[in-house]
């Protein structure tokens, strides 16, 4: 077979993976700044250099064959790869240039933020972006190169490196606002119990590692910040589970009571450092882990940072 008829042009493995993510001619067409006719033409004439068609048409919807989906994951890796090679050969020189990072708020401003003048002062070469935090899940998207999520350490496309938060604190208001004195895990089930809405089982397996009898693990009131749950345990609206590492501050400073003496626990989900596996080899991305990593193994909050998740099969 022709090495030519092996190799199918860049535009229209391009205009292929675009349709693909955004579900359709039209979108794809504006993302591409095409017509739609244009993005049309260039699907047909993969599909005839191929020879094979990529996809069932009909007058209302546009679906992947079992080939093309074959294909477009093949093809999606392909463009991922040759992105991040052009990047790293863009930024190689002395490894300058900009790192585009997403960061969940509390852990940004609480853990990362004030970490970050070490940072600069080491790799003064480097800019830091920060995106958006409502894109800190695509990979796809070409201006995120990393992002720091919550959660067990596997997204799907992604290397994942644990840094903090699997040391969950109990914490209380101080005496004064105290709704209820707390000297037993078993008091806990007598006071306002704070939850956060990405962490729906923290109470439930609080309980079940102190052995505490009827407490409600779905009662309370709900928050979608740490942040916003530590101001609200000051206020003395009830008591929250929170990663040690966002709240150890306050706790220090006495704004909130930690009531128990290891009365917190060790939950399955933290912070992670991820990033697409096509920039794993950036040079901005890997000066900015070993930095982060080694910062993170340093700090120590939880015993087990720097432990690498690897991507799903």
């Amino acid at each position: 077979m022709p090495l030519r008829r092996l190799n199918p042009p860049l535009n229209l493995l391009r205009a292929f993976s675009t349709v693909v993510r955004f579900g359709g001619v039209s979108r794809a067409a504006e993302a591409l700044h095409l017509t739609q006719g244009a993005v049309s033409k260039q699907v047909q004439e993969l599909e005839r250099w191929i020879g094979a068609p990529l996809f069932e048409r009909s007058r209302k919807r546009l679906a992947l064959t079992p080939a093309g989906e074959r294909y477009e994951k093949a093809v999606r890796a392909l463009l991922a790869q040759l992105e991040a090679a052009t990047l790293e050969l863009i930024t190689s020189g002395d490894g300058g240039g900009a790192l585009h990072l997403s960061t969940l708020p509390t852990f940004g401003a609480k853990w990362l933020i004030p970490r970050l003048p070490d940072f600069q002062q080491r790799h003064p070469q480097i800019t830091l972006h920060f995106v958006p935090f409502v894109h800190g899940y695509d990979f796809e998207r070409p201006e995120l190169d990393c992002a720091i999520l919550f959660g067990d350490g596997h997204w799907p496309g992604a290397r994942s490196h644990y840094l903090a938060g699997q040391d969950v604190a109990l914490i209380a208001p101080r005496a004064a606002q105290a709704e209820a004195t707390i000297r037993t895990p078993q008091d806990v089930a007598r006071c306002t119990l704070l939850r956060h809405v990405s962490v729906p089982q923290s109470w439930l397996q609080w309980s079940e590692a102190h052995g505490v009898r009827g407490l409600d693990p779905l009662a309370g009131p709900q928050f979608d910040q740490f942040q916003t749950m530590i101001r609200a345990v000051m206020a003395g609206m009830g008591v929250a589970l929170v990663p040690r590492c966002l709240v150890q501050d306050e706790i220090a400073s006495g704004l909130v009571d930690e009531p128990l003496p290891d009365g917190g626990y060790r939950g399955s989900e933290g912070y992670w450092f991820c990033y697409p596996e096509g920039r794993g080899e950036l040079a901005t991305l890997g000066h900015f882990r070993r930095w982060l990593l080694a910062d993170a193994e340093r700090s120590g909050e939880d015993g087990e940072d720097g432990k690498e998740a690897a991507p799903p099969a």
